[in-house]
């Protein structure tokens, strides 16, 4: 089984390849906080400029295949008779105590 790096481990590498870039006459450019990384900052962003340059889609109803695929469904079976709920009830006597079950729909 393969054995991943730990973070100490991918620390240490990242740490060893920016000596290397340093030591080898690279160099470090600083930006000053808040700067863009946009070309033109005179103009505010706007949907065409990100990206977005196609105009909005227009989206197709679906409501008649909806109810098509509907119609054709097979209907619900609808149950033949509905059971009565039948439950049990206890009767008291004028005292409060249980005289006997009866059962009652």
């Amino acid at each position: 089984m393969k054995k991943l790096p730990s973070k100490a481990d991918i620390r240490a590498d990242l740490d060893a390849q920016i000596n290397a870039y340093l030591d080898g006459g690279g160099q470090v450019n600083h930006v000053q906080r808040g700067l863009s990384g946009r070309i033109d900052t005179s103009k505010p962003l706007s949907a065409n400029s990100i990206g977005f340059e196609k105009p909005k889609d227009t989206r197709t109803s679906l409501g008649n295949v909806v109810s098509e695929i509907e119609a054709r469904r097979s209907p619900a079976k609808e149950p033949a008779s509905i059971k009565k709920r039948v439950r049990k009830k206890i009767i008291y006597d004028d005292f409060g105590e249980p005289l006997r079950w009866v059962w009652e729909e």
